[in-house]
């Protein structure tokens, strides 16, 4: 008695899951390696040249609220009143330098 292995035929499903395996597999392949190559975009430096809106009165020293959290701001100019929109020129710390959104535009 000859032994034989047993054939299995490749029909349409069967073809169409091994496709859209080999696809998922690829794009979470493509997923991670493009997640490891991403730029580092973490502390306070990364601040610099963002907006942010006063929240309290800056005489020159208030609050902001900049990337969805409350920091401490000096204004380098003026006095900036709540509700204006501010760029930060820099960062000390835990504070952020400050200048009017508008008076920013004008110097460039």
């Amino acid at each position: 008695m000859e032994y034989s292995m047993p054939t299995i035929e490749m029909t349409g499903p069967i073809i169409i899951a091994i496709v859209f395996a080999a696809a998922f597999i690829i794009f979470v392949i493509y997923a991670i390696v493009k997640g490891q190559r991403r730029k580092l975009s973490a502390g306070v430096e990364e601040m610099i040249g963002k907006e942010a809106v006063v929240q309290t009165t800056l005489n020159p020293k208030g609050t902001v609220l900049a990337e969805g959290e409350l920091w401490t701001a000096i204004a380098e100019d003026s006095t900036i009143e709540p509700g204006e929109e501010v760029i930060i020129t820099k960062t000390e710390g835990l504070k952020l330098w400050v200048v009017k959104k508008s008076k920013e535009k004008e110097e460039k």
